[in-house]
């Protein structure tokens, strides 16, 4: 088995393949550790999803606990909604990830760039990697992609629907031991300033802070059909944020920039991409295995790669077919499918902030709407609800 990308999903996936006793090669263009731009907040589905791998206790002890996600409105109003939530650098949560494969016995290979598959007849049945300066064909029966949301590997795999992203983000990261204990919550905050888009302040291990923007449906079709980029400038974001949020103000005036702001895609609501073709599947971002209310993706890309995994590996157990295995994958990842139509439901409050000023106004008064809120991050509730045309008459209606 071949598995290309070694983020969450990817490693997730081989980590699983190597369970079940395949042979595995994990392959990555980077070597390990390495910076990846997110905004490396864990919330309970990447709880979860770290005991089914085990290593919930090892990125736990790493991270930076939390007890709550600070919604911020426009006007102010800050409603805390409780949830199991940390914080942890994508560069050292991978690496814990990645480690934990090459334990279950998964072999490494970097660094190594996805530059075709190859095929026996019309089946995928490896790739041709660029290790170096030299290219190197790896055979297997079963290629998984899980290269994220850059789209070059999808394109030359011919799986790629759509070439850009359905979002972009801005982040940095900031050490400043002044704001410790003042920022202890995952805060986001919805502002008009922020152009259809969020700003966050996560607290990090160590005194560093993660602060960044991010902005949904960031390309649209032009008049000539093609998508382009919406008007928005991702740093002239980041810059409003610090101007409208005191203390992003703070923590940036007062703090050590650690590096500098980067930029980065995002491919959400399983969209995309194709899922699979014979002898190969697709997962985590490359699949589209992000919420595109909030740009979260880490737990799903967990999800989806292991579910490419355990697909792959009932499929020998129980003798089935590639067209079946290949037929199973699809059905698990369009089970998932609703639930990501209701994030994109749920996107309308980063279109009108004034729904975040409404919501978060009648949650303060109301402890139903906070169950109702803390549910949503459980993975428990309907975020679209908050945010419909019947969820927002209710929010009138008298509440305990």
């Amino acid at each position: 088995m071949l598995v290309v990308g070694a983020g969450p999903a990817g490693s997730a996936c081989a980590q699983q393949l190597a369970r079940a006793s395949f042979k595995v090669v994990l392959a990555d263009q980077s070597e390990f550790p390495r910076d990846k731009v997110c905004g490396d907040g864990l919330i309970p589905d990447a709880h979860t999803a770290f005991g089914r791998l085990g290593v919930y206790q090892e990125v736990m002890r790493a991270a930076q606990h939390a007890s709550h996600v600070a919604c911020i409105a426009p006007r102010g109003g800050r409603i805390d909604v409780p949830g199991r939530v940390a914080v942890l650098p994508r560069a050292e949560l991978d690496d814990i990830l990645r480690r934990s494969a090459l334990a279950a016995g998964a072999q490494w290979l970097a660094p190594a760039r996805f530059e075709a598959p190859l095929f026996d007849g019309q089946r995928v049945y490896g790739a041709r990697l660029k290790c170096g300066d030299e290219l190197r064909d790896v055979h297997a029966n079963w290629v998984v992609l899980a290269t994220g949301a850059v789209p070059q590997a999808l394109i030359a795999a011919e799986m790629c629907e759509r070439r850009t992203p359905s979002g972009v983000a801005l982040r940095g990261y900031v050490r400043n031991a002044a704001m410790v204990g003042r920022i202890t919550a995952l805060e986001v905050l919805w502002h008009k300033q922020l152009s259809k888009g969020y700003g966050w302040i996560f607290p990090c291990p160590n005194g560093v802070f993660n602060i960044g923007v991010g902005l949904a449906h960031s390309h649209a079709a032009g008049k000539d059909g093609r998508e382009v980029m919406a008007e928005a400038n991702l740093r002239r974001m980041f810059d409003n944020f610090c101007a409208v949020y005191a203390p992003a103000s703070e923590l940036i005036r007062t703090g050590e920039r650690i590096g500098p702001l980067k930029g980065a895609p995002l491919r959400c609501s399983l969209e995309g991409a194709r899922y699979s073709r014979p002898g190969l599947l697709v997962t985590g971002e490359a699949a589209g295995a992000t919420y595109a209310f909030t740009g979260e993706g880490i737990g799903k890309a967990l999800e989806t790669g292991i579910l490419a995994a355990e697909t792959i590996a009932e499929g020998r157990d129980t003798l089935h077919t590639d067209g079946q295995v290949r037929a199973r994958y699809e059905a698990a990842l369009l089970a998932l499918k609703p639930r990501f139509d209701l994030y994109e439901r749920a996107n309308s409050v980063n279109d009108h902030p004034w729904l975040a000023d409404l919501l978060i106004w009648r949650a303060r008064k109301s402890p139903r709407i906070l169950r109702r809120m803390s549910a949503v991050l459980e993975e428990q509730g309907n975020p679209g609800n908050l945010v419909s045309l019947r969820g927002i008459v209710r929010l009138f209606v008298p509440l305990p």
